[in-house]
């Protein structure tokens, strides 16, 4: 995965198209609406009540989701520790120049900032409610001792990258979560929620962001 194009999405912020593939890594009816619908709105809003939360992002990519859930985690004052997986890391340049925090707000540029620039395989305090480890590997071989109360499963869809659908990475993840944890993501194939269903996870529809009718979200019960 070499060539990136940048490309300006719906609600005016940026994503990246990669034509070897033919996907983009957000939406193109809005980069920021989606990342904000899915994964904050109808993921990280439930755990407000509580004083720290541990989320795992399937697919860092280029870093937005990150960065809105760190922004989230300084305004209502919780501790979100974040654990982002990314088998094909970007460039810094490339991260940067989506330039996020001019749709996001001032408060942004620091975070987001020390999000691009952190180091990989090492715990980064980002600020004072926010840390992130971020993992240059795939799921498939990825192991660890941690439960999470949130699952971000934000991968290349279906059609451009099958292998992270299968029904042996849904286990993992159902695995991955405490009981009562929760999956989100933009997805809602029939077969993607058939899976869910057939892992242990009790699957809900819900409406999806622009340009989206649905989005998945997923519970695990024991």
């Amino acid at each position: 995965m070499n060539t990136h194009e940048i490309r300006v999405t719906g609600d005016g912020s940026k994503t990246i198209f990669l034509p070897e593939l033919n996907e983009t890594y957000h939406s193109t009816h809005g980069a920021l609406r989606e990342a904000r619908h899915v994964f904050i709105e109808h993921g990280l809003e439930l755990l407000k009540d509580r004083r720290e939360v541990h989320v795992l992002e399937v697919g860092f990519g280029s870093g937005l989701n990150a960065l809105l859930t760190g922004c989230w985690s300084e305004d209502n004052r919780v501790s979100v520790n974040y654990t982002a997986l990314e088998a094909f890391p970007l460039s810094t340049a490339i991260c940067f120049e989506l330039d996020y925090p001019s749709q996001i707000g001032e408060h942004s540029i620091f975070l987001n900032q020390t999000i691009i620039q952190s180091a990989w395989r090492k715990e980064n305090q980002v600020s004072a409610h926010f840390s992130l480890t971020k993992i240059d590997t795939r799921i498939q071989v990825f192991e660890t001792d941690q439960c999470f109360d949130l699952i971000y499963f934000d991968a290349f869809g279906p059609r451009a990258q099958a292998e992270m659908w299968e029904y042996a990475i849904l286990e993992k993840a159902h695995n991955f979560l405490k009981t009562g944890g929760t999956l989100v993501s933009y997805c809602a194939k029939g077969q993607f929620k058939r899976d869910l269903k057939a892992v242990g996870f009790r699957v809900e529809s819900l409406p999806g962001p622009p340009g989206k009718r649905e989005m998945t979200r997923a519970k695990r019960l024991v």
